[in-house]
């Protein structure tokens, strides 16, 4: 359960990376408001999973989900450049975190 927790973690943390774009400053109600939920969701999970996980792993793991999913969003969605040493760099962030569950 640890493992799921700490994934919607990530995925939150996705979230609320993406929601300051469009907070403009926090001066967006709605964008402001989903953008705190998701990161007292995400903070919450992390926390429920460090009760089992160890705490340099489950945060790597964490902040990692959120760095590849913020980036591949920016691409994807806001047309941020997609450059082979770009996308080589994601790869190898994807495989560190997969290394860590393994590892575990």
């Amino acid at each position: 359960m640890a493992w799921l927790f700490l994934f919607v973690a990530g995925l939150l943390e996705i979230g609320w990376a993406v929601g300051l774009k469009y907070t403009e400053g926090f001066s967006k109600l709605v964008p402001s408001v989903l953008t705190l939920l998701s990161m007292g969701g995400s903070m919450a999970l992390l926390g429920l999973a460090l009760r089992d996980l160890p705490l340099g792993t489950a945060y790597a793991v964490w902040t990692g989900i959120g760095t590849v999913g913020t980036a591949v969003f920016g691409i994807m969605v806001l047309g941020e450049p997609a450059g082979v040493l770009r996308l080589v760099c994601i790869t190898m962030i994807t495989c560190g975190i997969l290394g860590l569950k393994l590892a575990h």
